[in-house]
Parts: C-alpha cells; structure tokens; sequence
C-alpha cells in the first residue's frame, strides 16, 4: 500500500496504545479507550485531539481581501481583525473544493484553516486564482495543530498556564506564548463543546501534548470520539456531506455565504437554492441502536427521496442518528421515513438539528452560572461573519 504521512505526534499515540487507522493519506489514532469512553469525557470534562493533519494557509498583502472574497463565500470584509468565519472554497460549477475557516490576523493578513485530504488540491486553486499582489505560504508542514475540547477546558488550561489564556469569545483568535508555547490560539470547537484550537510550530508539537497530558483532567482522544461527537452536533464533512459532486446550496441553504456579493460558484449555488429538486442535509433520527451507513437510501414508502451521508449510534442520546439528504419538500421535523440499512427498512424520523443540544461551544464559561442553562439555538444567518453562530471547522475524519 502507499506509504501513510505521520504527524510528529505518532510516536506519542503510539505510546499511549493508540490504534492507528489510514485517515485521508495519515497514520492517525482513531481510538485510545473506546470511542465512547472518549466521548463522554469530551462532553464532561476534556479531551486532546491531535489535529496536525489538517492544513494551514497564510494569504496577506493589499490585494489578500479582495482575491479571499472572489474565493470564498463567506463574506470576508465583515470579517474582524482576531476573528474568523466559516465558508466554502467552490469550483466553477458550484461544487465544494472544501470548507474551510478564514481568520483575519491583520487588515492585510489572514490565515485559512483547511481540511487534510484536500491540502494540496486547495493550495493549488488558490494560487491559480491571487493577484500578483497576493503573497500565499503553505504553513501546513511547518504547523501542528492540538484541539483541547470539553466543558472544563478553561479552568484546565488556566491551570496549566496561569493568566496566560485570553479571553476569547466564540469564533474569535488571538496569537499567544502559553511559557514555551508560541502559537496562534482560536475558539471555534468541533465538538459542540468549549474549546480551543492551538496552531503552533511543528517543533513544539511533541512538548505541548505532553505538558497538556499532565493535567488530571485531559485525556487523549482519537479520530472516532471526534466523528462521534461531529455528528450528534449535525457538522458536515468533508468527503461525506461535502463534495466537488453537489453545490453547498443542499447543506448550507444559504448560510455561510453571502450571495450579495461576486464570488466562484455564485451562480451555481444560486440556480441551486431556486430548483424545485434541491435536496437539503437533514438530521435523522433512528429507532434503536442500529444505524445507518453512508450510501444508504431514504425511502417514503416505495420513493426514493434521499441519501445517508453519516450514520452511527450517538453515545450522548442512546439511539442511532444519521445526516441525510432529503428532497426539500420532505425534509420538515416530525416527518416520518425509512431508511434501507441491509435490506431492511428501518424507521426514521426527520429531527431539527443539532442532535444534541446541551453543548457549551458559545456558552459562558463555568462561573457564571445563569447563561449555562440558556438553551443554545440553531444557528441562523448572522448580519456580521464575525458575530455569526456557525458550525465549526468540518476536518475530514
């Protein structure tokens, strides 16, 4: 077989009796304990995610805003300085090349967090499309990236570092010297709960997980916990959800794009979001624990009227929970479908997303109590990129 990439972490993974797994071209841990056991202690407490796979861009000069803008959907100019929005990278017809978050580090300067399998191929049509103004660095050899995720991630962190962590609101980055560790620090969070993302040199990449594992409250946490807790927060991936075959118009029904402005793939998504035949990502819920496999088709009576793209059994909630694309008419909350899993027809219900809807992502911090109790609603179009709710960084598991 082709010979797998490793992150400079392998050899910590390894130690620690991970089970590694070919994910996107990368030896990776998909497990330590148990995909449960690491999921619940990620929705509870903390877990450490080795994210070093993923890419990582640098687009600046005076020409950087108006190129991001022609190239992303997200709207780039609403973007604060120290904030980022999550978008698309779109071909000219439409489809996803990937999705992606763009952060703004200066007026001219911004930095593109992308998916792993899709580096390479995004770098190129990226370059392809600058203006000779526009200086781009492929940072993603030079970078680790280690997601802490959990509600007890600030109180672990400012433990570990005292009065070094900033307070950053959701969606927000700032760059940091965490002692040894110079990085840039963000707020996004993959798994529906609080937690910070840490891009920082590959050189310090091995010492960071290690002092981050010497508090009591983190544990690792492999590529099947992280899958686990994307889906019970209904979160798209790449290679799932997301491809060059459909126009985001399906899984973003506008948001996450701003159609008022000229960007790749406009028309297309527009053509999309008017067609009478638009199938839309729904959240599906499953009776019992058997669950349903990408590929599998979503039936109302003999129709055909959709497909899994992602199915598994949702450690939080007890019962299995697909995402779906369903025909636009069929796709309201209460509705009753089977899905074919195995030649047998299972009931679905069609369920308002996200799953799972205690997660702490945009909650206050614990301390001050009132707002953990405000349910967190479904995310709706933001008037400005920079305050918008938006589901998080979808890296390719």
């Amino acid at each position: 077989g082709r010979l797998l990439m490793k992150t400079p972490l392998y050899d910590q993974h390894v130690r620690l009796g991970a089970r590694m797994v070919d994910f996107s071209g990368w030896e990776m841990p998909l497990l330590y304990t148990g995909i449960i056991p690491e999921h619940a202690h990620t929705r509870t407490q903390v877990s450490l995610f080795d994210i070093c796979h993923m890419g990582e861009f640098e687009v600046r000069g005076p020409t950087a805003e108006a190129d991001l803008e022609r190239l992303l959907t997200q709207p780039i100019a609403g973007i604060r300085q120290n904030a980022g929005a999550y978008g698309y990278l779109l071909d000219d017809q439409g489809g996803v090349i990937d999705d992606l978050i763009c952060f703004r580090l200066q007026s001219d300067r911004f930095w593109l967090v992308v998916n792993a399998g899709t580096t390479a191929g995004d770098a190129d049509w990226i370059r392809e499309h600058l203006s000779a103004g526009t200086e781009f660095l492929d940072l993603s050899g030079k970078t680790a990236k280690l997601d802490i995720q959990g509600p007890a991630t600030g109180p672990a962190l400012e433990q570990l570092f005292p009065g070094r962590i900033p307070d950053l609101k959701y969606f927000r980055c700032a760059e940091v010297e965490l002692n040894d560790f110079k990085g840039l620090l963000s707020r996004t969070g993959y798994t529906g709960e609080w937690g910070y993302e840490f891009s920082l040199p590959l050189a310090q990449a091995v010492e960071c997980w290690r002092t981050l594992l010497t508090h009591p409250q983190i544990r690792p946490a492999g590529l099947g916990a992280r899958d686990t807790l994307r889906v019970e927060m209904g979160y798209p991936l790449y290679g799932h959800e997301l491809s060059t075959k459909a126009p985001p118009a399906g899984v973003a029904q506008g948001r996450f794009m701003d159609l008022s402005k000229t960007f790749i793939g406009r028309d297309a998504v527009q053509r999309a979001l008017e067609s009478e035949d638009l199938r839309v990502l729904t959240g599906l819920r499953m009776e019992g624990r058997m669950s349903a496999r990408a590929g599998d088709p979503v039936m109302e009576g003999a129709n055909n009227v959709g497909m899994v793209t992602s199915g598994l059994f949702a450690p939080s909630l007890g019962y299995a929970v697909a995402l779906a694309y369903i025909d636009r008419n069929l796709a309201g909350a209460g509705q009753q479908l089977h899905v074919t899993v195995r030649g047998r027809a299972l009931p679905a219900q069609i369920t308002e997303l996200p799953f799972y809807a205690n997660g702490t992502a945009r909650r206050a911090p614990p301390g001050s109590l009132p707002s953990m109790n405000q349910p967190i609603k479904n995310q709706q179009p933001a008037t400005s990129a920079a305050d918008s709710v938006q589901p998080v960084k979808m890296e390719s598991i």
